[in-house]
């Protein structure tokens, strides 16, 4: 009897390659990590999705320093974001290796932590046959909108502006050719009152027809600032799950004042460094030694997020995470703990008898002889 139509084979091939495109086409609109910008696309027909956005914050009490390096995939050939700062900004490309010395620094700890008795994957409980592998002229501001300044800077169309009006701003973006959320207008309420300013950049591959694809070159913007504060509030437009990840760089261990609407922020490493670990870094800090805190925090319902972070100073209590790696114990030449004590246990075990069979006999042998004698 023939099989069900499930079960033939051309049908499990086309279900199996509709469910790859399935999830490749889900990769494309992948949440984003968090960012105080609430990520655009220029065109509905194109996605990206941020695979990691990594920020660092250097603060020395009167200017705050913010590099942001991308993770990006998809097929978006332009892409742009926002980002609200207290007064006016100076933007910089920055240093791709500030990152990989701020991640070496940071890395948790690794130690051993031994166990007796073999478990799944140790001899005699291994598996023998296993290998082990595991763009366009930009349009000219209306009113409520003054442009500071607007320059190329890699991959990067940045324009540093001021607005009065959140709905002018909006008409500003739109007509320089971004796609905007439709809520954009008032989540920059609060800045306008404020009166922030704010930098728009533009994702654009330098090369004509090619889409932001992998590491993005970071982005530094620089300002005037008397207190420590990462924007934020902007996220709250975002439609997925968001993730902030943030090395902060100061006098003191810095955490925030509230979760602002998301999980309880995770420190995950606080203490002084050199501050010239590397050129990069050298640069960013000044050479000058300061306190390093690294932070995550989740973002389950982004709607929630209510504030901007406002970071404060606490205890400079040093912490870094410990992850530890199960070793089975050995002794010697990489020889099994458990082995050596079962074996000698057995051996133990084994003396005992011969020697009770040994006394046994020369009782038996005695007795022998006192019977003999009698």
């Amino acid at each position: 009897m023939r099989g069900t139509h499930g079960s033939n084979p051309a049908t499990r091939i086309l279900t199996t390659l509709i469910a790859l495109l399935a999830l490749q086409l889900g990769s494309l609109v992948a949440p984003a990590y968090a960012c105080g910008c609430g990520a655009m696309i220029p065109d509905k027909s194109e996605r990206i999705g941020v695979d990691r956005e990594e920020s660092a914050v250097r603060w020395d009490g009167r200017t705050e320093t913010v590099a942001m390096r991308f993770n990006v995939h998809g097929n978006a050939r332009k892409a742009a974001w926002i980002m609200p700062v207290p007064s006016r900004a100076e933007v910089t490309l920055g240093e791709p290796a500030l990152f990989d010395t701020l991640a070496s620094l940071t890395a948790p700890e690794e130690r051993d932590r031994h166990y007796f008795w073999p478990r799944e994957g140790d001899w005699p409980f291994d598996d023998p046959w296993s290998d082990g592998a595991a763009g366009a002229a930009p349009a000219a501001p209306g009113p409520g909108v003054g442009v500071v300044g607007r320059a190329r800077l890699g991959p990067f169309d940045v324009a540093r502006l001021t607005a009065t009006d959140p709905e002018a701003l909006g008409d500003w973006l739109h007509a320089n050719g971004f796609e905007l959320p439709e809520r954009l207008p008032g989540a920059l309420q609060p800045y306008v009152d404020r009166k922030w300013e704010y930098v728009a950049v533009r994702l654009a591959p330098q090369e004509s027809g090619a889409a932001l694809y992998g590491n993005l070159t970071p982005l530094q913007i620089s300002f005037a600032s008397t207190e420590l504060v990462y924007p934020m509030r902007l996220s709250r437009l975002a439609a997925t799950p968001q993730t902030l990840g943030l090395y902060v760089l100061a006098e003191h261990r810095m955490e925030p004042r509230s979760p602002i609407g998301g999980d309880r922020p995770e420190v995950t490493f606080a203490g002084r460094i050199a501050g010239d670990e590397s050129h990069a870094l050298a640069l960013f800090t000044g050479g000058a030694p300061v306190r390093l805190t690294a932070l995550e925090q989740r973002f389950p319902h982004p709607e929630r997020i209510d504030d901007d972070h406002h970071l404060r100073a606490v205890a400079d209590t040093p912490y870094r995470e410990v992850v530890y790696t199960d070793r089975l114990l050995t002794v010697g030449d990489d020889v099994p703990a458990w082995l050596l004590a079962v074996g000698g246990g057995l051996l133990v075990a084994a003396l005992a008898t011969l020697l009770a069979v040994r006394a046994g006999r020369r009782r038996s042998r005695l007795a022998a002889g006192v019977r003999s004698a009698a």
